[in-house]
């Protein structure tokens, strides 16, 4: 086991641990020189002494190494271990740009399926980035959530070349074997055919289908029996489990989805273009954009033509023609406009009396309903970050009154706030005053529990409480005790519902130190 503390190539120091995979161990490390947090990709030692492992090893180096793309993380450098370098000696590393921040799939895991217009916007990151290394004639070969970074500013980085390889290179893998995770696995892939660029797109499309409806489309047996899914079995509706999918959206997953490779989209580009287009109709449809939606459409080509879908789901559930589509790029950027003053985490109205607010990101809300079935109203969370006290978010309707679950009693929602602050207090505004509230603080979260347990909050992480209110009135400023602890997330747990109310709802919250 390599040391904590050892120092690579005299400049970087492996700090923690943070990730573990068959041929390597990934670490959070200090470039020393630069003064800065890199990621260290460092071999196993067994693994390098096989020269097949090796070479793939070096050839991610080398060949991400040649991708520079806001959406791809960077690789920094690379190097060998000496003998004086704690127990892996000669191991080769790979030094990487550091992303503060989350998988893609961890993000999935903990909010289960990501609003509409996120996805999308996801999607299109990644697609463009898989543009920019296929322009290189690199595939990825792995394209999975778990090897995309969602960073503390929101936008999406993919990593993890280890499987990539050019596409002329040759003799680095087996005829008939198979690389790569078979829940995304492309049909071709799965049967041990030519892999190309429209195999990433291919996974892609399963990963914008987990996006939007929380699970991957094929369950098996065995890795084996969920690769001949996607060889033999279409891949389920997906606006049958979110119906209020666009048929536009639908048509843009089938595609990339399509197990015949000559119907499938020919490149990235075409697959990012009517990604952008459908952006554009699913944010006019639900009328608001927040997070890294409002990035991601400033970057859309102003008075590009926009398309409609290369083919519907099912003939007739839409037809849109290209002016209403035009009209739909219009709002969206309207939209994105308007808000481009929200998300900051600071209600409008909030009076400091010698605190300072905290400035959180457009994304730092998140639902919170661990005993339950998950988060609710996640489609809403962000309103109580976006600055505005007309928009609000709200538990769901509790017929009975109470908060009790099959896991135990209460709900709620936490703040992130990255990457940490001693907060002071909690003011928080809500049109229906009169729910209990404590206030909890957390460094980590457990998200790996599943929903609907009686697993405590402490095991889940959080301490405290550190504030609380059994009655919250509009504009609650709630004192909270951490002692002087950096506290990366904030939990405001609902205990008790309004007097006669049946939900609790919240305009706005902010942090104060």
């Amino acid at each position: 086991m390599t040391v904590l503390g050892t120092l690579l190539g005299g400049r970087y120091r492996l700090d923690a641990q943070i990730g573990r995979g068959g041929m390597s161990t990934v670490y959070r490390a200090f470039d020393v020189v630069l003064e800065r947090p890199v990621a260290i990709k460092l071999m196993h030692r067994e693994i390098a002494a096989d020269s097949d492992q090796l070479e793939r090893f070096r050839r991610e180096a080398r060949s991400v190494a040649q991708l520079n793309h806001p959406h791809i993380v960077t690789v920094i450098d690379a190097g060998e271990g000496s003998s004086a370098e704690g127990d892996h000696p000669g191991s080769p590393y790979i030094v990487l740009e550091y992303v503060d921040g989350e998988t893609l799939k961890d993000l999935i895991r903990r909010d289960g399926p990501l609003e509409i217009t996120q996805a999308i916007a996801y999607a299109i990151e990644i697609s463009r980035a898989l543009g920019a290394a296929h322009e290189r004639h690199i595939v990825h070969r792995d394209v999975k959530p778990q090897n995309v970074l969602i960073s503390a500013e929101g936008g999406a980085k993919i990593t993890d070349f280890g499987i990539a390889r050019t596409l002329t290179e040759e003799g680095l893998t087996m005829d008939g074997r198979v690389l790569g995770t078979t829940d995304y696995v492309s049909p071709e892939q799965a049967l041990g055919q030519p892999v190309t660029g429209q195999s990433d797109l291919y996974s892609l499309g399963i990963v914008l289908y987990e996006m939007l409806t929380g699970a991957v489309p094929f369950r098996g047996d065995s890795p084996v029996a969920v690769a001949m899914k996607h060889v033999r079995e279409d891949v389920p509706d997906v606006q049958a489990l979110r119906p209020e999918l666009s048929a536009a959206t639908a048509a843009v997953l089938d595609r990339a989805v399509s197990k015949d490779v000559s119907r499938r989209y020919p490149d990235a580009a075409s697959m990012a273009h009517e990604l952008e287009e459908v952006l554009a109709i699913e944010t006019s449809r639900s009328g608001q954009a927040t997070g890294e939606v409002t990035s991601v459409l400033r970057t859309l080509p102003g008075g590009a033509r926009r398309r409609v879908p290369w083919r519907m789901r099912h003939p007739g559930r839409w037809i849109a023609s290209l002016a209403l589509i035009a009209v739909a790029v219009a709002v969206a950027l309207f939209v994105a406009a308007g808000r481009t003053h929200r998300g900051t985490g600071v209600a409008s109205d909030v009076v400091s009396h010698g605190l300072q607010p905290v400035q959180l990101s457009q994304t730092a809300a998140h639902g919170y309903n661990p005993f339950g079935t998950g988060p609710e109203n996640r489609d809403l969370i962000q309103n109580v970050v976006d600055g505005d006290p007309n928009t609000t978010w709200s538990t769901e309707t509790y017929y009975e009154g109470t908060l009790k679950k099959a896991g135990g009693v209460g709900a709620g929602l936490y703040l992130d706030a990255a990457p940490g602050v001693a907060a002071r207090a909690i003011e928080i505004k809500t049109p229906t005053p009169g729910f209990a509230a404590q206030i909890y603080g957390a460094t980590n979260i457990n998200l790996s529990l599943p929903f609907g347990d009686s697993t405590s909050l402490a095991a889940r992480g959080w301490q405290g409480p550190v504030g609380s209110t059994t009655y919250v009135h509009n504009d609650e400023r709630v004192s909270l005790n951490t002692g002087g602890r950096r506290f990366r997330y904030y939990l405001i747990w609902l205990s008790t519902l309004p007097p006669g109310m049946q939900r609790a709802t919240i305009s706005d919250v902010t942090l104060l130190r």
